[in-house]
């Protein structure tokens, strides 16, 4: 903020507000300067405000008194002459409102749109963060591991998408990291598949993409594709080429390295085996607060990787009216390389399951 010539930031971003207060609840904006830290909430919680994060200095507007009038008070207050947000969460419309009340106010600050200035910090996560990543991924894998346990065949995508969850919540997560995405054979082409009436012996296969959220916020990612029945012929083939795929990608990780080569390291792979066409996403992600973060793995990506970041790194073929094979895991990037933070086995032969 310095470097800009800020002497405040509106974060607007929940996850952003949760990072730096504590604070986990919604509709909150804070207001952050060297010498300012303003929580703006609402009267629903105050007194989780107080258990959170006591001694933040806090402005709470009640159902008569919207955000925007709110932001205006704490800015005036602040006597500011400029005042940063964040364009990537807030729409025109808030900016318009915000604006609009400000302007009207004393001082008049001027509003100054940054760039992705927490998120970036929010990308290397410390020891206490990557732990709870840690346990995350422990969660997902024992309820994933369970449910595998009780598969059946005659049970629907959708049934299984809602197993899976409980499990995971028996295991102790908050719930899933966002909704799984159980795709039966060719539905498997879909990327982001959402679970249906399908049933799972009706393919020889079935993609399951999903993840836990712990209490404390922090989630996991993970792919994996079962082979149930007969495999369909050319399954073994393109589920190799993918494999290898995120063997290199994995392989590349390491600090230092830019995000586009650990991107174009498993593409690679893909585009040699004559599929490049049917890969269209970029290799993976940073998770954390949300499931997708900073950094961004993809050919366009700028940026290079450091110690702490958490990464996915996912590559898939989808093949439509076919399927699709997709395989993910979390990895931490150390001071000296990588750190593969999922174990759920991958290996072709490792896919093979019985089900009734």
């Amino acid at each position: 903020m310095r470097k800009l010539g800020l002497p405040a930031l509106l974060v607007t971003d929940e996850s952003n507000v949760t990072w730096l207060t504590g604070f986990t609840g919604d509709s909150s904006y804070l207001l952050v300067g060297p010498k300012l830290g303003v929580l703006i909430s609402d009267t629903r919680y105050t007194v989780q405000i107080s258990e959170e994060c006591s001694g933040l200095d806090v402005e709470i507007r009640d159902a008569r008194r919207p955000m925007h009038d709110a932001v205006a008070t704490v800015a005036a207050a602040a006597r500011l002459g400029a005042l940063g947000f964040e364009a990537h969460s807030t729409s025109m419309a808030t900016w318009e409102r915000i604006s609009g009340a400000i302007s009207g106010s004393d001082g008049s600050p001027e509003l100054v749109s940054v760039g992705m200035l927490v998120n970036e910090l929010r990308s290397k996560k410390d020891s206490d963060e990557i732990a709870e990543i840690r346990l995350a991924v422990h969660q997902a894998e024992r309820g994933f591991a369970a449910m595998v346990s009780v598969l059946e065949a005659d049970k629907t995508e959708l049934e299984v998408a809602h197993e899976l969850e409980h499990l995971m919540r028996r295991f102790g997560a908050e719930g899933p990291a966002f909704e799984p995405i159980v795709a039966v054979g060719p539905r498997a082409a879909l990327p982001h598949a959402r679970p249906g009436s399908t049933r799972i012996g009706e393919s020889g296969f079935v993609l399951f993409d999903w993840g836990a959220k712990t209490t404390g916020g922090y989630r996991s990612d993970l792919t994996r594709v079962l082979l149930t029945s007969k495999i369909p012929p050319k399954l073994e083939t393109i589920y190799g080429v993918v494999l290898k795929a995120q063997r290199q990608g994995i392989k590349a990780i390491r600090p230092g390295a830019t995000l586009k080569s650990v991107d174009r390291a498993a593409r690679r792979v893909i585009e040699n085996a004559g599929y490049g066409k049917f890969f269209g996403h970029g290799l993976g992600h940073g998770i954390g607060l949300d499931i997708h973060e900073e950094p961004r793995l993809s050919p366009v990506a700028e940026g290079v990787l450091e110690p702490g970041m958490v990464i996915t790194v996912e590559p898939g073929i989808y093949l439509p009216g076919w399927g699709g094979v997709r395989i993910e895991d979390d990895v931490l990037v150390t001071r000296d390389g990588h750190e593969v933070l999922t174990s759920v086995p991958k290996r072709f032969e490792d896919a093979v399951v019985q089900i009734a």
